[in-house]
């Protein structure tokens, strides 16, 4: 079996299978089936190398929010190209895009940050706010005060540090994970999570309690920080409980642990205000944003601080006599010329309140879903949501074998011409940031297609 829009005889996909190492990807069946050619894209479409057209439902991944062939991103990245191609900001080097990119990123901050380091993705900008953390905590002579809180389901990179914050079994199988100092809380999610008849609000009040009891059974002097998603992405779009996060940050407070606020999917517009953190009411003291912030046409990320951060940070720098992190791209002065244009367009745009105008019609035609005979719970904020399939919607029980429902109605939405993304068996949406009213209605059109046609084999 070859992916659609390719044939056995495909050069490309033949070359793919030959020589690419895919990410989240089952290896053994690609030496197979082999790989979808994307070929090109405009507005919120792509096109395979069948010419076969699909609505990307997943905006690549999270993060094309201004959608395909934006020109002024392209001019702004062929000028930079011209002056700057490229240089580095190490040892007192600088240069104006990276500079005017962090004074607009304080600027827009959601709460007083200070200073903005640079990096190339959420995986590298969260494991920078892992070694920030550790170093302001030598900064402060708590060497002991080191473990970091993450949460069962959250999503926060890759990287040897970052994946074991990742609270997703297969980020750790195999791979020797999580690492030392690394502590998995609840995941914030009513539908599956809650005692039954607990409401929401009573729910986040035990969870709060739950944490409170991990830092006293770990030891509030060697817990150093939490890291939360405003929305949890990758785990399945799980939105927080009615007043959760106003019951976590007091006992953050309390025991002096830093909170971190992974903006990576939820940062630009996402949840219908500018940040997540806004949308669910976080005070973060770091905060790590990525994707959006360049509409993904470049790689960039970065980690903003407060200036408390920052400034044991400078005290642990002159003792040192180097702050000794850093990365040859950091700042990248065409990424960083893109990522400006990318926020331009948002203000000049009004990015935001075309989101709040359109996110209604996403939320009820999402919430409309939850009548399906296959899902048991549709969630959602703005313009990003997931169904969960379940065997019994009274009982909740999942489908056996798990992620088989979700594979199969990820590959049912493609061939109805609709890209979207099956977590387990959550299959999640997160459109182009620019898409309209009717696009979106098409989009729900093209999902509940696959819906229906996976009832009988499902229930067959």
């Amino acid at each position: 079996m070859t992916a659609p829009g390719s044939t056995a005889g495909n050069s490309a996909a033949s070359r793919d299978k030959a020589f690419v190492l895919h990410p989240y990807t089952n290896l053994d069946v690609h030496e197979t089936q082999g790989p979808m050619i994307i070929e090109r894209g405009e507005g919120i479409r792509v096109f395979d190398d069948g010419g076969k057209d699909y609505i990307e439902g997943m905006a690549s991944l999270w993060c094309v929010s201004l959608g395909w062939g934006e020109e002024r991103l392209v001019q702004a990245a062929t000028r930079q190209m011209r002056q700057l191609s490229s240089y580095h900001i190490f040892g007192h080097k600088s240069h104006e895009p990276g500079i005017d990119l962090a004074e607009k990123l304080i600027a827009l901050a959601p709460v007083p940050m200070s200073k903005v380091f640079f990096a190339n993705s959420g995986s590298e900008a969260n494991d920078t706010a892992i070694k920030l953390i550790w170093y302001y905590n030598n900064a402060l002579g708590r060497p002991e005060k080191k473990k970091i809180l993450s949460r069962q389901r959250a999503y926060h990179g890759v990287t040897v540090a970052t994946a074991s914050l990742t609270g997703l079994p297969n980020n750790h199988r195999d791979f020797d994970l999580p690492i030392a100092r690394i502590i998995h809380g609840d995941c914030p999610h009513h539908y599956r999570n809650a005692q039954e008849g607990e409401s929401e609000e009573a729910f986040a009040t035990r969870l709060a309690q739950q944490l409170e009891a991990l830092i006293l059974a770990e030891g509030p002097d060697t817990v150093a920080a939490m890291f939360a998603e405003p929305i949890m992405g990758a785990g399945g779009v799980v939105v927080p409980p009615a007043t959760y996060f106003a019951k976590i940050q007091p006992v953050l407070k309390k025991y002096d642990i830093l909170l971190v606020a992974d903006e990576v999917i939820c940062g630009f517009g996402r949840t219908g205000n500018f940040w997540g953190s806004q949308t669910v009411g976080l005070q973060p003291d770091i905060l790590t944003c990525a994707k959006q912030l360049s509409s993904g046409y470049l790689p960039i990320s970065a980690v903003l601080v407060t200036d408390a951060v920052y400034r044991a940070c400078v005290d642990e720098s002159r003792k040192i006599g180097t702050f000794g992190h850093g990365y040859t791209y950091s700042a990248h002065p065409v990424a960083a010329a893109v990522a400006l244009e990318t926020l331009k367009i948002y203000e000049e745009r009004d990015i935001v309140g075309h989101v709040r105008s359109v996110a209604p019609a996403f939320q009820s035609r999402l919430k409309a879903l939850a009548e399906h005979p296959l899902v048991g719970e549709a969630r959602g904020i703005g313009l990003i949501g997931a169904v969960e399939l379940v065997a019994d919607k009274a009982t909740r029980m999942p489908f056996d074998p798990p992620g088989r429902a979700g594979a199969l109605v990820n590959g049912l939405a493609q061939d109805n011409g609709l890209i979207v993304r099956a977590m387990g068996d959550s299959i999640a949406l997160c459109p182009p940031l620019v898409i309209s009213e009717a696009e979106i209605h098409e989009t729900f059109d093209c999902l509940t297609k696959a819906l229906d046609a996976a009832v009988p084999v499902l229930r067959g």
